[in-house]
């Protein structure tokens, strides 16, 4: 857990201080993760605190596009209103690529009322926090993010390739858990570890993935706030590492036909704030009733979470059947085929592992869902169906198989609503029928490959 969990602003301001910091990056994630905000001097970040944006920054899509009817207008009115941004002094750190000493500081989003803008990504998942926290409990995280690392493509007509490593040489074969195909980019990973120690993000294991140039970082667990901030920062480091040494760092779900998709697996657990335990296991070691309802709130409600795991049309290209990724909500022990698993730990360690979400999902809003899926479990008493032993591959598809029918899931579950903010599920839904229209009108190399002459 990071030093500065309980920073106030007289600390903010003396880190500032001993870091001769000039200037500020003040940041706020928007529905897509992509950070926005204002580059201020420090001597005005001081005396202003925090500062004035549309409320609307927030609010779009991947285009960057808004709405320009519909339900989304009942929520973000016309006249443009601007919200408040108010940083969070936790979550200060230096900026270690930039020239001058840089700090960047994450900011919530607060409306003329003073109340959380209830769309923001930020503020969903605090909302869903303070629901576990009104049951004395601490929710504990831990995700597992998955990559791209791709040679430098600037015409997106054409498809993406393995990057060249030091040997002079692209990947041309799956190269799992290989040493040396990760010590091809050494280089690159120096910069990434160095950046991410300057910065106090809590990663833990680097490790090569299944697909060609795919990597997966893994981070410490951890309160789900603090964690999807480090996610946050953590794309954007990477990104900026990898262009600094002529290549790109992707998050896509599906970057590369053939490839296998990437993902954002989040090992999740309860503990107790009068105990200290994980609420997953009895005194007696065995798994504990709130465990099985947390998977059966999962199995129940992740078909209508699925808009906010996948929120991407190219994110339902990565759930295919027998290619390392889930079809269906089935769960087990220790078995990486079913879309809910359970590792193998001790009883103090017992845990959930959501294997469904894509590492291109807002971590914020990804990490509320899952916790929500759960909270309504443990909150309802829902049962989970038997376990899977064997291979679930072999079962049915259970998810949606895109965005437009996850959408539709999305809107009509009326408890997804009530836990994430009515106004949140409207805002989201707007905005993804936007992206989703854009994309409908590209005509693909496929539609042309097969229907141009033969139908």
């Amino acid at each position: 857990m990071s030093a500065k969990n309980h920073f106030s602003f007289a600390d903010l301001e003396h880190w500032l201080n001993e870091n001769r910091v000039t200037e500020i990056e003040c940041l706020v994630p928007d529905l897509t993760g992509v950070a926005r905000g204002k580059i201020l001097p420090r001597k005005k970040f001081t005396e202003d605190r925090g500062m004035r944006l549309p409320e609307a920054v927030v609010a779009m899509g991947v285009t960057g596009e808004f709405p320009e009817e519909g339900p989304y207008y009942d929520v973000i009115t016309p006249t443009d209103r601007d919200m408040h941004l108010q940083p969070d002094p936790s979550t200060v750190r230096i900026v270690p690529w930039a020239t001058d000493p840089t700090a960047q500081v994450i900011h919530d989003c607060y409306d003329r009322d003073g109340k959380l803008v209830p769309y923001a990504p930020r503020s969903v998942l605090r909302r869903v926090c303070d629901l576990f926290d009104a049951q004395g409990w601490d929710p504990v995280v831990a995700p597992e993010l998955e990559f791209y690392l791709v040679a430098r493509n600037t015409d997106p007509d054409m498809p993406l390739k393995p990057p060249i490593g030091r040997s002079g040489r692209a990947e041309t074969s799956r190269q799992a858990y290989s040493i040396d195909a990760v010590n091809e980019f050494d280089p690159l990973f120096e910069d990434v570890y160095d950046y991410c120690e300057k910065m106090e993000l809590n990663v833990d294991t680097l490790i090569h993935e299944v697909g060609a140039g795919q990597m997966e970082i893994n981070f410490f667990h951890a309160h789900p706030l603090g964690l999807a901030d480090e996610v946050f920062l953590f794309k954007r480091t990477v990104r900026e590492a990898a262009l600094r040494h002529d290549m790109f760092a992707t998050f896509m779900a599906k970057p590369i036909a053939g490839e296998p998709g990437s993902a954002m697996h989040i090992h999740q657990s309860i503990v107790s704030k009068l105990t200290g335990k994980n609420i997953f296991s009895n005194e007696d070691g065995t798994p504990s009733q709130e465990f099985f309802w947390y998977i059966g709130g999962l199995q129940r409600y992740t078909p209508a979470a699925m808009a906010l795991f996948a929120p991407y049309v190219n994110s339902y290209r990565r759930l295919v059947r027998s290619n390392a990724a889930p079809i269906n909500i089935q769960w087990g022990t220790d078995n990486r085929t079913v879309g809910i698993r359970s590792p193998v730990a001790s009883p103090a360690a017992r845990r959930v592992e959501n294997r469904v979400i894509g590492a291109d999902a807002n971590p914020y809003v990804a990490l509320a869902a899952t916790l929500a899926c759960g909270y309504l479990g443990m909150m309802n008493r829902i049962e989970p169906a038997p376990e899977c032993k064997g291979d679930a591959y072999l079962g049915d598809f259970a998810l949606p198989r895109s965005l437009g029918e996850a959408l539709d899931l999305l809107r009509n579950e009326k408890a997804l609503a009530d836990i994430l903010g009515p106004e949140f599920i409207t805002v989201y839904t707007e905005v993804k029928e936007i992206e989703y229209a854009e994309f409908m009108k590209v005509i693909s190399p496929w539609e042309r490959e097969h229907l141009l002459l033969h139908v």
